[in-house]
């Protein structure tokens, strides 16, 4: 675990933006490559990233607001500010999943304005979020944020004292969730990138994405720990807001791949 790489005087390198800061600049590389490709253009490649990047994290960040709200009722201006009401700087808390619906809507809207072809769009770009998860979930483990549910496994961790892990659970070992979405998503991503290699109807990349992305992140679910708030159901069946989303996520992943094979049937 090492939330903070370095110091340099009063400026401190955190592992997780620089994590978030790689992913993103992967997805957008891998992008504007794939666009050249398909005949969409890099600069269209690179400004949708932008706007991807402005729009998914305002998604992530409201969404963890939305499913923490007790945390912000005593300073709700914390949800927002940069500065927050213990002179900390820096804002704290996202949920990747509501980052994923935001940067949807984002290339809806930019689609619709630019008279391009979602879908066309979301086939782009559904390798390069599959790096960026897995590059990003990296630097959720240095974190030592996103942690897991105490584990016997040989692979289960031990974070330092000190860590949200060791408060919660002191003295356990804890599966590594962060690992687990890294190994997952990195397959996703080379097994898009195979797939892709030969021509494929709109919209049946960007399904394949959505359907395994789901599936690994609705069982991985299983093992990660949360605040009660984020956890739905918990007497006799387990249900976080994470799975819900991700369930949605599959149906509508099947869906378009369904869709793409019927209407290649239909031709």
């Amino acid at each position: 675990m090492h939330p903070i790489l370095f110091n340099l005087g009063p400026f401190s390198l955190h592992s997780y933006g620089l994590a978030m800061a790689l992913a993103f600049a992967a997805g957008i590389l891998i992008a504007m490559h794939r666009a050249k490709t398909r005949g969409l253009g890099s600069q269209t490649a690179l400004d949708l990233s932008v706007a991807i990047l402005i729009f998914s994290l305002i998604g992530a960040r409201a969404t963890y607001v939305f499913t923490h709200l007790s945390e912000y009722r005593e300073h709700p201006f914390d949800a927002i500010s940069p500065i927050q009401h213990t002179g900390k700087i820096g804002i704290e808390g996202l949920v990747l999943l509501g980052g994923v619906i935001a940067a949807i809507l984002t290339v809806f809207v930019f689609a619709r304005r630019k008279k391009m072809p979602f879908l066309s769009l979301m086939d782009l770009l559904a390798p390069s979020t599959a790096l960026g998860i897995a590059v990003g979930r990296i630097g959720c483990f240095f974190n030592g944020c996103c942690f897991g549910l105490p584990g016997t496994l040989p692979w289960c961790v031990h974070f330092p004292e000190g860590s949200s892990a060791a408060w919660v659970f002191p003295g356990q070992s804890v599966h590594p969730t962060q690992l687990y979405e890294v190994f997952y998503a990195f397959v996703i991503f080379i097994g898009l990138l195979i797939y892709d290699r030969a021509p494929r109807p709109a919209g049946r990349i960007v399904g394949w994405f959505l359907g395994l992305y789901g599936i690994g992140r609705f069982f991985n679910e299983q093992f990660r720990w949360y605040e009660s708030e984020m956890v739905l159901l918990s007497d006799g069946f387990r249900l976080t807001f994470s799975q819900v989303i991700s369930i949605g996520l599959i149906l509508c992943g099947f869906f378009l791949v369904l869709r793409s094979y019927r209407k290649k049937a239909a031709a």
